[in-house]
């Protein structure tokens, strides 16, 4: 990206806070990754110490500072995953891709990356590829899997599960969870919320592949403003909803990556991004 474009963002987010968060995101939502050009033009466009740029690019996981391949395929090697054989599955992804887990295929289409958990232990071996849930992972699948994926087959193949997640503000890192106010069966996630001059505590149901947001008098279409319980930081993201293009609200997993959920009312937008979350 050329200085002018970082400039462009950096004055987006000026006097807000968390704003070298926000900028970083929406360049890496940009450009794919953080190439070390760009950080070096953030610091000078913020007046920042390249080191605080760049502390803040690897505190999060989030953050990718080298590019990624046309398809990303996270391997669960979590404790449950991991008795049911999911050691093997990750072997044979990494002989069919001739890569090792953290890189990425010489002709850059896959990125394979292992990560802690998906929260869905009853369904392991997990695989997700390109955010497509694949459940029960045999070593034997493994290639019918990756050719689906390869061919843009991956929606039809992939196994349609709905399951919680646990999540914290991805500011502040404090957990948001709510087990006094379940919905759907599950603790629910607990934020702030602004709809014009109106503000108030709000529930978002934890299960995705389900999500929804529980909020009264207030019509379908609009989007709300949330916030965190905890550091009071605007939540908003720089990843726009693929459904209704709002601005994503991201929200850190435990066991690593992000869930996106749209503030759209009605929409129901959301993804797991697990970029970077490596065991």
């Amino acid at each position: 990206m050329d200085a002018d474009g970082v400039v462009s963002i950096v004055e987006k987010y000026k006097g807000k806070r968390a704003a070298v968060i926000s900028i970083l995101e929406e360049l890496q939502e940009r450009d794919g990754y953080l190439a070390k050009d760009a950080l070096e033009q953030v610091a000078a466009a913020t007046g920042r110490p390249l080191v605080d740029v760049y502390g803040v690019a690897t505190f999060y996981r989030y953050f990718r500072l080298t590019p990624r391949g046309k398809h990303l395929c996270s391997v669960c090697l979590g404790t449950a995953c991991h008795v049911r054989g999911a050691p093997k599955v990750k072997d044979e992804v990494e002989k069919q891709l001739n890569v090792k887990a953290g890189g990425t295929t010489a002709d850059g289409e896959f990125t394979v990356e292992t990560v802690n958990c998906l929260g869905a232990c009853a369904l392991g071996p997990m695989v997700v590829i390109d955010g497509r849930y694949f459940s029960n992972v045999s070593k034997t699948r493994v290639r019918e899997i990756i050719a689906q994926s390869r061919a843009g087959a991956g929606a039809q193949a992939a196994d349609e599960t709905v399951f919680p997640v646990e999540v914290r503000c991805a500011r502040c890192n404090h957990g948001v969870m709510d087990a006094s106010h379940p919905l759907d069966g599950h603790p629910s996630i607990r934020l702030l919320a602004t709809v014009g001059a109106r503000s108030g505590v709000t529930h978002l149901s934890s299960l995705c592949g389900a999500f929804r947001i529980e909020l009264e008098d207030v019509p379908a279409g609009t989007v709300v403003r949330f916030f965190c319980p905890h550091c009071a930081a605007d939540m908003s993201g720089a990843a726009p909803c693929p459904d209704c293009e709002a601005r994503m609200v991201p929200l850190a997993v435990e066991g690593g990556g992000l869930l996106h959920v749209c503030p759209r009312l009605g929409c129901g937008g959301h993804f797991l991004d697990l970029s970077g979350v490596n065991v």
